[in-house]
């Protein structure tokens, strides 16, 4: 309704799930995103888990703290 379409629907959904993913995971969605977006390019698909909010939480939350 608020996306213009079934497809626009689609594309929030998608941005929207990682988001949603890393704030339930007490990480900064912005810098989870960073993170994977950096990565994924040159990182393998057998090794993909290795991006998910609950593999990436203690580095990005130790990463974090120590910027405070």
């Amino acid at each position: 309704m608020f996306a213009g379409s079934d497809c626009g629907g689609e594309r929030a959904a998608n941005i929207y799930s990682p988001i949603g993913s890393a704030k339930l995971n007490g990480l900064d969605p912005e810098l989870y995103l960073r993170t994977v977006l950096a990565q994924i390019a040159e990182h393998p698909i057998s090794r993909i888990d290795e991006l998910l909010p609950w593999t990436l939480a203690p580095t990005l939350q130790a990463h974090t703290s120590q910027a405070a």
